[in-house]
């Protein structure tokens, strides 16, 4: 994370358009209730063909709607958090912090969507389903041009959670793999506020 991020019979268009719609529906029913999720997390960055490039471990929290913070612990650390209003981006090392308006194309990252109004996903992307055993898996593709993926892909095992993994342009793959999962737990709101360390270089982005 540091320092870088089948074909079908088409028989009516009815159906397909029905299957799209019914897949949204779907997603919004599971992350509706979802108020909080706190997780482990490992990720993995691959490129097209799918080398590994990159490794990351770490842990995230979310308090919906907006609300947002994640931190890799290794190799790197970094801290991603959102208050609601702004997400302010901190990389220790470099002891600098990037801080922007929590605006539409901000919430186009996978992690910040997560964090947004279930009815985000019927309104700005393209869902379908699939289920495999117990995972169930739908597929989003974003309808604005202005996003930093082309697909995004989240695996809910029963009810909980348990996978994404985001497509962008190039084929480049992040993929990350949540552990220890618990959803709508208290967490307290200081959890979403960036304190930053004395002498940080702060560097404030616009709309």
């Amino acid at each position: 994370m540091k320092r870088s991020f089948a074909a079908l019979a088409l028989v009516a268009l009815t159906p397909l358009t029905a299957m799209a719609n019914e897949g949204a529906e779907r997603l919004a029913r599971m992350l509706e209730p979802l108020d909080t999720y706190v997780a482990d997390f490992e990720q993995q960055i691959l490129d097209g063909s799918g080398q590994r490039l990159q490794e990351a471990s770490g842990r995230m929290w979310l308090s919906r709607p907006g609300r947002f913070r994640w931190e890799v612990n290794a190799p790197y650390e970094q801290v991603v958090v959102s208050d609601g209003d702004e997400v302010t981006l901190y990389d220790p090392d470099l002891q600098q912090a990037t801080v922007q308006p929590l605006d539409d194309r901000v919430t186009h990252t996978p992690a910040l969507l997560l964090s947004g109004s279930a009815d985000q996903l019927t309104d700005s992307y393209e869902v379908s389903s699939s289920q495999q055993g117990t995972a169930e898996t739908f597929e989003l593709v974003p309808k604005s041009p202005d996003t930093l993926f082309e697909e995004l892909k989240l695996t809910f095992y029963g009810e909980r959670l348990g996978f994404l993994q985001m497509t962008d342009s190039t084929g480049q793959r992040t993929a990350i793999e949540f552990d220890d999962v618990e959803q709508n737990v208290s967490v307290e709101d200081s959890r979403f506020d960036m304190d930053l360390p004395e002498g940080t270089d702060v560097i404030r982005e616009s709309r």
